[in-house]
């Protein structure tokens, strides 16, 4: 079972960056920000508290889905989707693949742990391996310096909340719940700027649109991240080993839907991810 769930995870996870570059043909990003997180939150609310009749959250645990919603959705995925208007669809997944590097890091850094030579050897293969990727897309203006720089922030925050839920006491809270509730507040928090920033001759509300949005809401959100806390509840160690085919399968997707080249600095650039995160596990 963990097998199929872990398999289904790397593809669902792997195909947001090429969802989001659909998506973004027809809408703002943090248009879509906004309404994928409010879709799925209230689908995973009415289902968590309406029909499984599960409880709701209570006392601290309010400010602790607030946080993680902050860190997880509103800066994360908010970051992440104006780096998509940058980078290609391929580059984001394998940025996202990184993260089990950086959330080492940062558990060394936070729990006051002394930094071990692997951690830094497996951060710099990632990064090594991310600029490969990118060098012929900079040059072919198919990614830009600043939304690297974005994307790489977005990985930080995104690395800081995984962090911050797997120390956070949840006090056995279902995934549905917290996941709904978390996505929720992610997109009250990221409305004012979305309104801000509202031009209505930039949202078309055509069919990529409402695709790429009803796929990350649905998917990616509900689906993936149900997915991915389960695998984090049973194995947090184990599950990072699931990053490792995100990036092949980012790099398939974005291939097939949007035509995005796989070169050798491609397979190159995979093969250093691959192996910083590799190495970080074996040596763990």
């Amino acid at each position: 079972m963990s097998l199929v769930i872990g398999l289904v995870f790397a593809i669902l996870w792997a195909s947001a960056s090429a969802a989001t570059k659909i998506g973004l043909r027809g809408a703002q990003p943090l248009v879509i920000c906004v309404v994928r997180f409010f879709l799925a939150g209230t689908i995973m609310i009415v289902v968590a508290q309406g029909i499984l009749r599960r409880r709701l959250p209570r006392g601290k645990e309010w400010g602790q889905l607030a946080l993680y919603g902050l860190l997880n959705n509103s800066v994360y995925l908010g970051l992440f989707v104006l780096a998509m208007q940058q980078v290609s669809p391929g580059l984001g997944t394998l940025a996202v693949a990184t993260s089990p590097v950086f959330i080492n890091l940062l558990t060394t850094v936070f729990l006051g742990r002394r930094l071990k030579l692997v951690t830094v050897v497996a951060l710099v293969l990632c990064m090594a391996g991310v600029v490969l990727a990118a060098w012929p897309l900079l040059r072919n203006s198919a990614a830009t310096p600043a939304g690297l720089l974005i994307l790489l922030v977005s990985m930080v925050s995104y690395s800081v909340g995984v962090f911050y839920f797997s120390r956070a006491d949840w006090g056995g809270m279902h995934l549905m719940t917290l996941n709904g509730w978390q996505v929720l507040m992610g997109g009250i928090f990221l409305l004012p700027l979305a309104v801000l920033l509202y031009k209505p001759e930039m949202n078309l509300w055509n069919g990529d649109a409402w695709g790429g949005i009803l796929w990350l809401a649905i998917m990616v959100s509900i689906g993936a991240v149900q997915l991915w806390l389960y695998l984090l509840r049973e194995d947090a160690a184990r599950a990072s080993f699931w990053l490792f085919l995100c990036p092949v399968a980012g790099f398939l997707i974005a291939n097939m839907v949007t035509g995005e080249p796989i070169t050798s600095y491609t397979v190159g650039g995979m093969g250093l991810v691959i192996g910083g995160i590799w190495w970080q596990n074996l040596k763990k």
